[in-house]
């Protein structure tokens, strides 16, 4: 399988009158957003099944990834958590090759530490920057996924 981590693109601040779970991206992070997703295009990275979070700047973030996707986009919860055995599972029962999560850290670097050293708690190894892409292969079980890349958004806006 590969499997696409990416973060979600930079959001309005937190706030007492929004909730964190509300936070829409900026019009800036829109834009920049929407030049990364172009870069994921313009190296030919497509999936065939999205999965973000519920938040809503994960899915704007995850609207925006229209372009490389060949199948369908789903929400679960879990990816508003701390990666745990039941996201695993669900990522091994797919019958699709190629998967992109648009989530949140410190947790998507859980997820990661966790695929490629079998540990989460190495996360801070394995931080994404907001709109930041790790490539994965491999059986999505602890340890069973190598890093096949790693984009920080800058490097994709200008790809």
């Amino acid at each position: 399988m590969d499997l696409i981590l990416i973060r979600h693109a930079r959001a309005q601040p937190c706030s007492e009158d929004l909730p964190d779970s509300m936070r829409p991206l900026t019009e800036r992070g829109r834009r920049q957003f929407a030049r990364v997703a172009r870069g994921l295009d313009r190296l030919e990275i497509r999936v065939d099944l999205l999965l973000h979070s519920p938040w809503l700047r994960a899915v704007d973030t995850a609207e925006l990834l229209g372009r490389i996707l060949d199948g369908p986009s789903r929400v679960t919860s879990l990816l508003a958590e701390a990666p745990t055995v039941h996201l695993l599972d669900d990522l091994v029962r797919l019958q699709t090759q190629r998967v992109a999560v648009v989530g949140h850290e410190p947790w998507l670097g859980e997820l990661c530490a966790w695929l490629v050293a079998g540990d989460a708690g190495s996360c801070a190894n394995f931080a994404l920057n907001k709109g930041g892409v790790a490539w994965l292969t491999g059986i999505p079980l602890p340890g069973g996924m190598r890093l096949q890349g790693w984009f920080p958004p800058r490097v994709l806006r200008y790809v």
